[in-house]
């Protein structure tokens, strides 16, 4: 079993812009697909976890981040670089759409996405980390036994002037430096 670098998605890969539905709102950062393509040369999996709650709110359709995800995977790919799996939760406690709506498992920072990923892809979840500009991404680091990097691009400022209710265990400008810290860390030569 392998350990996995898991990336939030906006503000982390991309930038945040709210609800991120139209192409023309998705502009992936220049760094993404270099910090992706240093965790495939590792040997680990790189996958994707993100809160999509714009499907429950009615904002765009899981068909709307089905694209998006599609010009990620080209973008990567052009760089030489690929995702292992992305996993995205569509659901919101207060979502006005139905079926999307309520309570759920893999919501951030419930751990249903890093199960599922464990499951699917033969991963180590204890010795693994979750990268995201949010508290609730260390959270959800946290929930599996992981270890989770706040970068400071996205929310990651606002999260570390409120004072994290998850410590993060590392604390990046980027997602390209905390992987390149992480994986200094991690791999042995």
């Amino acid at each position: 079993m392998r350990p996995a670098l898991f990336f939030d998605r906006d503000g982390t890969l991309n930038q945040e812009v709210g609800y991120a539905g139209r192409p023309e709102d998705f502009h992936i950062f220049p760094y993404a697909a270099e910090a992706v393509r240093r965790v495939n040369q590792a040997g680990w999996a790189a996958v994707v976890v993100t809160n999509q709650a714009g499907v429950a709110r009615g904002f765009y359709s899981e068909e709307a981040i089905a694209f998006l995800h599609g010009l990620l995977r080209d973008h990567l790919a052009a760089a030489g670089a690929h995702l292992d799996a992305i996993y995205y939760c569509p659901h919101h406690p207060r979502g006005e759409v139905a079926g999307y709506g309520g309570a759920c498992a893999c919501r951030k920072p419930a751990p249903g996405m890093l199960h599922q990923a464990e499951r699917e892809l033969g991963l180590d979840l204890r010795r693994s980390w979750v990268v995201g500009d949010r508290d609730l991404d260390v959270g959800l680091a946290h929930a599996v036994g992981a270890r989770g990097a706040l970068v400071r691009t996205g929310y990651g400022e606002t999260a570390l002037a409120a004072g994290p209710a998850y410590p993060p265990d590392h604390v990046a400008d980027d997602a390209l430096t905390a992987v390149e810290w992480i994986l200094a860390r991690e791999v042995q030569p």
